[in-house]
């Protein structure tokens, strides 16, 4: 029996046309940003590929270094995500 290679540069891809071009785990709308978030509530990888069970752990591993290999990247779409929401939570607490 012979195992399959896979090329970890695989794992994470961007796409214009999906999710506005952010990192996402290839083959899903998973977003890095996603896994990035659970990681930082406390999450384990082993946590975050059972809630999410359409991943495999390999999947959110991958996702994870992505983020440290590019934290500055990620960190300002978290931010901007968080300014979003924010600014969008004020409007509908005027109405």
């Amino acid at each position: 029996m012979t195992a399959t290679i896979i090329e970890i540069g695989t794992l994470i891809t961007r796409d214009p046309n999906l999710r506005n071009g952010i990192p996402i785990i290839a083959g899903t709308a998973t977003s890095v940003q996603r896994i990035v978030a659970l990681y930082k509530q406390g999450n384990s990888a082993e946590e975050i590929a059972a809630d999410l069970d359409h991943l495999t752990l390999a999947q959110v591993y991958a996702a994870l270094t992505y983020y440290h290999a590019n934290r500055a990247e990620i960190e300002a779409d978290l931010a901007a995500e968080q300014a979003e929401y924010e600014q969008l939570a004020a409007l509908n607490q005027i109405r």
